[in-house]
């Protein structure tokens, strides 16, 4: 995305944000609440519309494209709190996920991929989402956008509410999705386990890129380390 501005609720929320995501990396955004993170992530999933700027996936340029049509094209959302069909299976809430596709013979081997990936999901497939706990519906959030076989995952805030051995569990998690071959931007408020996992990362202020790095360069930025690492 390039020079995006964007308002949520009639207030500016992006002031002429870009950043890039390239291939297999994952790329990390922190800042302080309020300051356009989870804006970002909806402005390129088509959740929001910007008012001026450049939106484009390999290529194609996107601004005035519907969100059905981006996860099409293969970019998954996994919003804030890991949202699941409480009253669905998790089997059908992972089925849910492949609603675009019609290889199933494919499906079938992602939902096994899923599987594998989470063998929890696999333990309880027939159990309601809604009788999951937190780390096991923020699996099933996960899973299920696996299913749309994505190339680009955005994860919102996937630590939000989870004890430190689930938060463990789900960035591994996350660095095997990456392993393949699956482009990941991530908001993440734990700015340490984000950035310690991160090949780049972008720190906004309130609307706005401040600043830009490798995940190590900004784990060692003075202003990061004071600001949200709590040194």
């Amino acid at each position: 995305m390039e020079a995006v501005h964007a308002y949520h609720g009639g207030l500016k929320a992006l002031d002429g944000v870009s950043l890039q995501v390239a291939e297999s990396e994952i790329v990390v955004i922190i800042g302080p609440n309020g300051c356009g993170k989870t804006t970002t992530l909806r402005t390129i999933f088509g959740l929001l519309q910007p008012r001026s700027g450049v939106i484009t996936f390999n290529g194609e340029h996107l601004e005035r494209e519907p969100a059905h049509l981006r996860a099409r094209r293969g970019i998954a959302f996994v919003p804030e709190g890991g949202r699941v069909f409480t009253r669905l299976s998790v089997l059908e809430n992972l089925e849910v996920g492949a609603f675009v596709r019609r290889d199933r013979p494919e499906v079938l081997r992602d939902l096994e991929m899923v599987y594998t990936l989470f063998p929890i999901l696999a333990e309880r497939r027939r159990s309601l989402a809604g009788t999951l706990s937190g780390g096991e519906r923020q699996m099933l959030a996960l899973g299920r956008c696996l299913m749309l076989r994505p190339t680009l995952l955005l994860l919102d805030e996937p630590s939000l509410g989870l004890a430190p051995r689930v938060v463990d569990e789900i960035y591994g998690r996350i660095l095997e999705i990456r392993r393949n071959k699956v482009t990941i931007l991530l908001v993440e408020q734990n700015a340490l386990k984000a950035l310690q996992v991160a090949d780049r990362g972008y720190v906004y202020t309130v609307g706005r890129v401040a600043l830009a790095g490798s995940g190590p360069e900004l784990l060692q930025n003075d202003h990061v380390r004071r600001t949200f690492l709590g040194e």
